[in-house]
């Protein structure tokens, strides 16, 4: 196994109401390769990864809503489209094979477009800036034929939560909280992971990792999501390494005066093939697409019909 492969993108996109909307959703790929059975050479190490998806499939239950369905002005808020072009910075220190620390910082960046109850018109807002910071420590046991680790950390109330709308009738409104750059809440996360081997090509994996938010703020209390992974790579002598994800998300409702409990919620599952390269001695890169599989949402939620994830890794 190539000891280059180690890889250090953000796990998860941090989640981040007065209109209401549902939560944005994110990138659920698993990057930690770490907890994939790559070995982690002792020291620093650096990555960034840049992900785009457009939610623009209006969703109830396990079904696409058309829009051209609806009469304005409506009871209820019908959105439009919400463009997200995210950055994730991650450093990385292994203190040796077994145990490590990482930071992983959000650059968000997002456009939104609704129609809100009552209104005819297209209310917009444009948010940028820094999201929730997450910090993880990771406990591993690591074997050429299986590996497993677990993962536990904290993802901090960094990313602001008081943006407004900045176009339509709507403008100088409160943002929906589960539009805004950052929850306003601490939460844990605690994961698990384990790896096999079961041929010299074949590599197996699968990972779990909970996020429980401690406790509600300003009105908010964020949905308790949890994240499981499976995929396979074929280990190889070349310097491309394919693989296929298998990622599902289940996330409860939100709740708080500021929540939009009835349009909050999901499970999602999406089939996610991608290819890393080797691009020098201490430089790798990879690209992944993300394609659902399964949809079922409560109330009226926009998803995106598919992500992508690209990103660079330096050991230092």
């Amino acid at each position: 196994m190539k000891p280059y492969l180690f890889f250090t993108a953000g796990l998860l996109l941090a989640l981040p109401s007065v209109t209401n909307a549902c939560s944005v959703c994110g990138c659920s790929l698993s990057s930690d390769w770490a907890a994939q059975g790559y070995p982690a050479a002792p020291g620093f190490d650096a990555g960034v990864r840049y992900e785009y998806f457009a939610q623009s499939d209006l969703r109830s239950g396990t079904s696409s809503v058309a829009r051209a369905a609806f009469a304005f002005p409506n009871d209820s808020e019908i959105q439009q489209r919400t463009v997200n072009r995210n950055t994730w910075l991650e450093l990385n220190y292994a203190a040796d094979a077994t145990w490590a620390v990482s930071a992983q910082v959000p650059y968000l960046d997002r456009f939104h477009t609704t129609i809100a109850a009552g209104d005819t018109g297209i209310s917009t807002s444009a948010a940028s800036g820094m999201g929730d910071v997450r910090l993880l420590g990771r406990y591993q046991q690591f074997g050429m034929a299986r590996s497993f680790g677990v993962q536990f950390g904290l993802k901090l109330p960094t990313g602001r939560f008081d943006q407004n709308f900045s176009g339509g009738s709507q403008t100088g409104g409160l943002l929906d909280r589960g539009l805004q750059l950052g929850t306003g809440t601490t939460d844990l996360l605690l994961g698990a992971s384990w790896f096999t081997r079961p041929t010299v090509n074949l590599g197996c994996f699968a990972q779990i990792m909970f996020q429980q938010p401690v406790a509600e703020r300003a009105g908010f209390r964020p949905s308790t999501s949890v994240n499981l992974s499976g995929g396979i790579r074929w280990l190889n002598a070349s310097a491309f390494t394919p693989q296929l994800q298998l990622n599902l998300k289940s996330e409860t409702r939100e709740h708080g005066a500021q929540a939009d409990t009835p349009n909050s919620g999901s499970t999602l599952a999406y089939l996610s093939p991608g290819l890393t390269a080797e691009l020098a001695s201490t430089a790798t890169g990879f690209v992944f697409v993300q394609l659902p599989v399964y949809q079922r949402v409560n109330g009226l939620q926009l998803e995106p019909r598919w992500l992508m994830s690209v990103g660079l890794h330096f050991k230092i």
